[in-house]
């Protein structure tokens, strides 16, 4: 669906003065992509002025304290926290400052739909699909950094974007990267599609070293400054397969042209192969500013705060198969791909399960895989209907109340 927007042909691109005008919302300005979107606004305003890429909106999960601070700062038209308990700390925070105040779900879904011209989903997990969906069904171009919205309600965002001529730019590095490759090219002349992974930080670690792992180890990603719950999936690897099958929506790739190698210093995003022998790689230093820079600009360019790549001093680029006995998460989500359906929801729903409760301690490192394919084993939607809003959400449900039966049995 991403090719509606990659395979637009008109190369006259806007003047900058309206790129630098466009009204920003940020949905999850408090995470890792929000604070990174944030650094790459406040760059903007010091090299164009203070008043490049005003700020319609944040929200935030439950951090209020990180939320009142980053209104203060860049003075958005409204603030929102998505827990409603946290509202009157919100309102008398923000008293006085002329920057409005709401709390609760609905009120993320609001200020998706207000009239922004960009929307920046980096709020985590399925919880950005109801949002995210609103800002597509009003025609905003959306900076995507939700993996999980897509794999779990592929074909709702695929109609979704079709019926409002909504922009969608992907933000994960990856992604932004096979965007960025395929251009206005025709994505039937592609061979092959290969994203990369650095491996986590248990590349080179056994299964028995992998039992013992604990939260904070597996948080700790050699290259990239993420949260909690991505971190993990980086560990497992099934973020890749989850990008994978993000990867066969956004660009409406087959599962048999897409794949993936793991490449430890993630210098390199992608690798796209066409049929004429031709492969295409997208390089840039790991820095997801340079993926936010790309999206709030498309298709102009803005200067970024971003590192530079120096491949004089990264000296060696080395590829890998991955190791899918190591690390089965990235097998499970590759034939959830192959399955369709439901199946991508029950995955997405199982592991974000999964991830929170070793997190929390309830269960080990190597059980994350192990209770996602015990719930698809029992919650699979491989045959159901994938159209539907209500269909995904019920589904939804379902996985995670599954899930959580597993995760008891595991302890």
């Amino acid at each position: 669906m991403i090719a509606l927007a990659a395979s637009r042909r008109d190369w006259s691109l806007p003047a900058l003065e309206p790129v630098l005008g466009r009204r920003i919302t940020i949905l999850g300005s408090t995470g890792s992509i929000g604070i990174n979107t944030l650094s790459v606004i406040e760059h903007a305003r010091t090299v164009h002025g203070p008043q490049a890429l005003p700020i319609e909106a944040l929200t935030a999960g439950s951090n209020v304290e990180a939320l009142v601070k980053q209104a203060l700062s860049v003075r958005p038209k409204l603030a929102v926290i998505a827990d409603e308990n946290l509202r009157p700390r919100l309102v008398e925070a923000l008293k006085g400052s002329g920057i409005e105040a709401a709390a609760g779900r609905a009120a993320v879904i609001e200020a998706a739909s207000r009239p922004s011209d960009v929307v920046m989903v980096a709020i985590v997990g399925a919880a950005a699909i109801e949002p995210a969906l609103a800002a597509i069904r009003r025609g905003a171009t959306v900076a995507l950094a939700n993996k999980e919205c897509v794999v779990a309600a592929g074909s709702v965002f695929r109609d979704a974007i079709e019926k409002s001529g909504a922009a969608v730019i992907p933000v994960d590095s990856e992604h932004n990267a096979v965007f960025q490759v395929l251009g206005g090219g025709d994505a039937g002349e592609v061979e092959r599609v290969t994203l990369t992974a650095s491996g986590g930080p248990f590349r080179e670690w056994t299964l028995e070293r992998m039992r013992a792992a604990t939260p904070d180890q597996a948080v700790a990603h050699p290259n990239w400054s993420m949260g909690a719950k991505i971190s993990i999936d980086s560990a497992t690897l099934m973020n890749k397969g989850l990008e994978l099958i993000e990867a066969h929506f956004l660009f409406a790739l087959p599962p048999d042209k897409l794949g993936v190698i793991v490449h430890p210093q993630s210098v390199v995003h992608c690798l796209v192969s066409y049929e004429d022998g031709s492969t295409l790689a997208h390089l840039s230093a790991p820095d997801m500013r340079t993926p936010i820079a790309h999206a709030l600009a498309w298709p102009r360019r803005i200067s970024s705060p971003s590192r530079r790549l120096n491949l004089a001093e990264v000296a060696k680029l080395t590829f890998q198969a991955p190791d899918l006995e190591r690390f089965p998460s990235l097998r499970i989500a590759i034939d959830c791909m192959r399955a369709g359906g439901l199946a991508p929801t029950v995955l997405n729903a199982a592991n974000e399960i999964a991830v929170e409760s070793f997190l929390e301690g309830r269960i080990g490192f190597l059980d994350i895989p192990r209770v996602v394919e015990e719930t698809l084993n029992v919650a699979d939607g491989s045959n159901a209907n994938d159209g539907a809003l209500e269909g995904v959400l019920a589904t939804d449900a379902r996985a995670r109340a599954e899930a959580r039966r597993v995760c008891l049995r595991a302890r």
